[in-house]
């Protein structure tokens, strides 16, 4: 395919084009090969370059590595295609990591796509017809799958076959295509939302944990080293502790501490530097940012610890009410500073304390 210049031409006076000489032509492109800007592709694989390509780097879900690698093993020894693979759990756990590191063991290729642009049956249909034996078909987010879209892989999945319409009416037949063997690991969020043929068909079913301090602090450690930022293990900790549980949380918070370093010229990154940076962020060490504080002081404050409804703390705080139950929510549940009764939510003890406040139970204590 010729690819053609918008930009105008010099012309010479009969109207017709002008010839740039020979000589600064070649002098150009060598000038611009010895320019030092990287490519818009080399600034998009930063983020791939912090991902770990083996089971050997992965840092963390040892149950989960265990069950993956003797299924890796039992396919290799049998020379068959890896199992069907569900992996669920909270977002930026490294499913889709997971993923790419399954396709790297195994040595094949993997392609990835997410079920929101698989909307039309053709979408599914091309990217089956394309794949090779072994390869690996990654789909996050697979419980928003269409009907449509989800019937058609149901033999795909068993069978390794493609049945396809042709025709119309009463002329209208149905013709199986051969597939090739094939992986297909999908990604959720949300398993309880798949449907229970689709759930069924995956060999194995997986959930990925949200991830130990200690597992933070060496994937903080790691990245720290690929992006060549000098960090100490105590500064590690210091961002491990205040990321959720979550290692794509971690790196967020570790290239936002390494601009902070970077601005104020503090050199090497250590607890009080990241502790600076992270409070300049809002994040306070239990990984609460301005919004999880503010639920937490308008239900104290205002609600005298609950229990209050979903929607008047909506009101409240100037936030939806989706956001909260499925954004913010979770978390303060998970670590036991909100909790969800018949009447409403109600902050726990532990909430008052972190914010400062005396729990009711010394209140009523100092009457």
């Amino acid at each position: 395919m010729a690819i053609i210049s918008s930009k105008k031409q010099p012309q010479e006076p009969n109207g017709q084009p002008k010839k740039q000489p020979q000589e600064s032509v070649k002098a150009s492109s060598h000038q611009e090969l010895l320019q030092a800007e990287a490519a818009v592709d080399e600034q998009g694989k930063q983020e791939e370059s912090i991902r770990p390509q083996r089971f050997a780097d992965y840092i963390g879900q040892k149950d989960l590595k265990d069950v993956l690698d003797i299924a890796i093993k039992a396919a290799k020894s049998r020379n068959e295609v890896l199992d069907h693979l569900l992996l669920y759990g909270p977002p930026g756990l490294g499913k889709t990591t997971m993923a790419m590191i399954l396709a790297s063991e195994m040595g094949v290729n993997y392609k990835i796509t997410s079920a929101p642009a698989l909307e039309r049956p053709r979408d599914i249909v091309g990217l089956l017809v394309n794949l090779k034996p072994g390869d690996i078909l990654f789909v996050d987010e697979i419980h928003r799958l269409s009907r449509m879209t989800e019937e058609i892989l149901y033999p795909a999945m068993e069978d390794y076959r493609l049945d396809i319409t042709v025709g119309k009416g009463s002329s209208a037949r149905i013709r199986s295509l051969p597939l090739s063997k094939f992986t297909l690991v999908g990604a959720t969020t949300r398993v309880g939302a798949l449907t229970s043929p689709l759930r069924d068909r995956f060999g194995l079913v997986q959930k990925l944990r949200f991830y130990e301090v200690d597992e933070l602090s060496k994937i903080v450690l790691r990245t720290a080293q690929l992006l060549q930022t000098p960090i100490t293990e105590d500064g590690a900790t210091e961002i491990a502790r205040r990321s959720r549980g979550t290692p794509r949380i971690a790196n967020r918070l570790l290239k936002r501490v390494r601009d902070y370093a970077e601005v104020k010229k503090a050199g090497e990154i250590n607890q009080s530097i990241a502790g600076e940076a992270l409070q300049l962020f809002q994040v306070d060490p239990c990984g609460l940012d301005w919004t999880d504080r503010k639920m937490l002081s308008v239900i104290i404050e205002q609600f005298n610890g609950g229990p209050v409804g979903l929607e008047t703390i909506a009101a409240a705080t100037g936030e939806d009410t989706q956001t909260i139950e499925e954004v913010y929510e979770p978390y303060l549940m998970q670590i036991g500073y909100l909790s969800r009764t018949p009447r409403g939510r109600t902050a726990t003890t532990a909430a008052y304390k972190h914010l400062g406040f005396k729990p009711p139970n010394e209140q009523m204590s100092l009457l």
